[in-house]
């Protein structure tokens, strides 16, 4: 029988590149691991590396063989952390995890990118036999292992069992700067500061937050890489001469992680050819779907998000590569006109400018799909705890989300970003150079979908009239849609008789 001193405090099955990483975070802050995953290469190779980091220390992970020896080596009652790919492979984990026996008050912590209905669905499939918990996780690789951003929600009994754990192992950021406080020495975690983990809410509401998280992360890069495309072709610059601007701009408002890797991805250059390894990137874009889950999640709640929507259409159309190819040599353009020095610099100026505008578009956006979300589901969304555990850990981690915690922590109810007086002023001032970048990029022939979806966004929703009253019209004339009245109770419909003389207009009954 094993001593209950030998036990391990926390399970965890899935190896993988995260899972891993994971695991290492968590015995650096003190807690022993037992661990399991189908590849034994993977079992073998976390215990080395467990070995090689300790050095004479007792091992931190102990490895097992199956479901059952997991759990008689955990602590009652049972911590298990999950990660594992999203979908069938998290069920079977969990009823594999019953049929060795685990208790209706051990928790199982699913930490992979699951679909947020999918969590709902399992917190009722599984009660009675587990807690089932989920923990949305961002920051890659480096984040896993160091300090991750974490979005946590499901069973309130559960978090107050689970918090501890997961703000030991989440990324820090200094209270008094808002930055990120950083150690990538193995042994050494962070044991001051705030954490990048939070309570979200009820079953889901954390990986629905981590969607749109992802959301933004499309925007985010697409935005940067429409940057980097007009540099390249109008402004005829060389990948390290942008990565240059990039690092500059980096040392300002537009400081973050994504500009920080674009200027590394420029500045590297190809073994094999001596090019700029970017050059020889095929420019067809992947993805995983969670930017596609917050476009088709923005649609179905009604909420606008097109700059996210434009993100996912330019990965979609980056795939058609031999089309492209076809289409370049049939498909004419304006001439590109070269510019002087001086137009140059102003034109880098511009696309600051634009880019940081853009950018206020595209978190605006994700803010208020999860509002609208959070009113659809009942959840109570904290939306200056959620900007505060993205300003470290996390891939869209950036000094802009402490003016983003700012502008909630002012104002709780907030309709949306634009409307907090610190970004409708930052517009006010750069919209000229906003619409100038993009004027510009428009006139050589440069797409640059997301920035003008981003600048539509905010005309859009500043104008006080929009054409949806002739879209109304248009729609009660071929289809008795019926439409509201400026002049009468909102609630009041009307339907025009439009096929008879004099157009007479009946009331609808409310």
């Amino acid at each position: 029988m094993t001593n209950s001193t030998t036990l391990c405090d926390i399970g965890f099955i899935g190896l993988g590149v995260m899972g891993k990483n994971i695991t290492l975070n968590l015995a650096d802050n003190g807690y022993k691991i037992a661990c399991f995953d189908l590849d034994q290469e993977k079992i073998d190779g976390i215990i080395e590396q467990d070995s090689l980091e300790r050095g004479e220390l007792e091992p931190r992970v102990i490895a097992c063989r199956s479901y059952t020896e997991l759990l008689s080596k955990l602590k009652a009652p049972h911590l298990i952390i999950l990660s594992v790919p999203a979908g069938k492979p998290v069920d079977h984990v969990c009823h594999l995890l019953i049929d060795a026996g685990i208790q209706p008050d051990d928790i199982v912590v699913d930490t992979g990118n699951s679909l947020w209905t999918d969590s709902v669905e399992r917190e009722s499939q599984y009660k009675g036999k587990f807690i089932f918990f989920s923990t949305a996780v961002s920051g890659g690789e480096v984040g896993a292992r160091f300090g991750p951003s974490l979005m946590p929600s499901g069973d309130p009994y559960a978090w107050t069992r689970i918090e501890p754990v997961m703000k030991a192992i989440a990324a820090k950021v200094d209270p008094a700067t808002g930055l990120p406080i950083e150690s990538f020495e193995p042994g050494n975690p962070i044991k001051h500061g705030e954490p990048c983990a939070t309570y979200i809410g009820p079953s889901g509401s954390g990986h629905y937050v981590k969607m749109v998280h992802n959301g933004i992360e499309y925007a985010d890069m697409q935005l940067i890489c429409e940057a980097y495309q007009i540099m390249r072709e109008s402004l005829e610059m060389e990948p390290v001469e942008i990565a240059s601007i990039f690092r500059e701009w980096n040392k300002g408002k537009l400081n973050s992680y994504l500009i920080e890797i674009s200027a590394e991805v420029l500045e590297q250059t190809d073994a094999a050819t001596g090019k700029p390894l970017v050059d020889v990137i095929m420019d067809k874009a992947g993805q995983k779907g969670t930017g596609l889950w917050t476009a088709v999640s923005a649609l179905q709640v009604g909420s606008p998000a097109q700059t996210i929507a434009q993100a996912v259409f330019a990965r979609s159309i980056s795939s058609l590569k031999d089309e492209r190819i076809k289409a370049s040599k049939m498909l004419s353009g304006p001439e590109v006109v070269k510019l002087s020095e001086e137009q140059k610099q102003q034109a880098i100026n511009s696309l600051h400018d634009a880019l940081y505008c853009s950018k206020i578009c595209a978190y605006a956006q994700g803010f208020q799909l999860m509002s609208i979300a959070s009113q659809e589901q009942g959840w109570t969304l904290d939306f200056a705890e959620i900007a505060k555990i993205w300003r470290a850990g996390c891939i869209i981690r950036a000094v802009f989300l402490q003016s983003i915690t700012n502008a909630y922590e002012q104002d709780e109810k907030l309709d949306n970003l634009l409307l907090d007086p610190f970004f409708a002023k930052q517009i006010a001032e750069l919209q000229f150079n906003w619409r100038r970048a993009i004027a510009d990029a428009t006139l050589q022939g440069i797409p640059c979908a997301a920035m003008s979806s981003a600048l539509n966004y905010y005309d859009s929703y500043r104008a006080e009239t929009l054409p949806a009253n002739l879209l109304q019209g248009q729609r009660d004339y071929f289809g008795a849609h019926t439409y509201q009245r400026v002049d009468k109770p909102a609630k009041t419909k009307f339907h025009t008789e439009w096929s008879k003389a004099g157009r007479p207009e009946v009331k609808i009954k409310k």
